[in-house]
């Protein structure tokens, strides 16, 4: 699979069809460090909290109805910052959006997880579809879950702006459904902050836009 950095579907969603912000939760220090977050419960630091600011006004003129998010911190105070602005009373939290869990990997950076498990981390890289964290999650699962979250939003909110919170991982296997295809290019870039636009519903769910720019930690 290969996505320019950014890429928009020009036709209008149907009637009735959310129109949903994917949003990457901001800066921690492990994203600085490079190494794989996975479910350990890290705050956001300085930078995270202006990256939330940042895409809280990217979305400020959205009229945004819900915003939904991971149970992480880092995927609240995001989410949070972005409710805040858009005058949401609430934040919801959807467990479907937590994040990949790494299992062993978790801590480490790519070139630890590469000599911890090279077979696995191979396939990680390459062949999403058959990968799994060493004794933890398949990234099938994960993104069987991130599918089944966004057409619950899509159901409980036809016709409505959403944002929702969650982590990169989460989003380029949401895109991958979509695409789904194997290969490196699986992993987009996707900066800290940015935001993915999806048109969900109840019957699935098509991409909008991809965000300029990023990374692929």
């Amino acid at each position: 699979m290969s996505l320019p950095r950014t890429q928009t579907v020009l036709t209008l969603p149907e009637a009735g069809v959310c129109t949903l912000f994917l949003v990457r939760h901001g800066t921690t220090t492990m994203n600085v460090e490079n190494r794989y977050r996975g479910r350990r419960d890290i705050p956001l630091d300085a930078q995270g909290y202006q990256d939330a600011v940042d895409a809280a006004r990217q979305l400020s003129s959205a009229g945004l109805s819900a915003v939904y998010t991971g149970p992480l911190r880092r995927t609240i105070a995001t989410a949070q910052i972005i409710a805040d602005e858009a005058r949401v009373p609430d934040i919801r939290i959807l467990h479907g959006l937590i994040n990949v869990d790494y299992g062993a990997w978790e801590g480490m950076t790519a070139q630890e997880a590469q000599m911890y498990a090279p077979d696995a981390y191979g396939r990680y890289r390459t062949s999403p579809s058959i990968a799994v964290c060493p004794n933890r999650e398949r990234l099938a699962d994960a993104r069987q879950r991130m599918i089944e979250a966004l057409r619950l939003i899509g159901a409980r909110h036809p016709g409505e702006p959403v944002a929702a919170v969650t982590h990169a991982v989460m989003i380029r296997l949401a895109v991958l459904a979509i695409q789904d295809s194997e290969g490196e290019d699986w992993r987009i870039p996707l900066g800290r902050g940015s935001v993915t636009t999806f048109w969900t519903s109840e019957q699935g769910f098509r991409l909008a836009e991809l965000p300029a720019g990023g990374d692929v930690d």
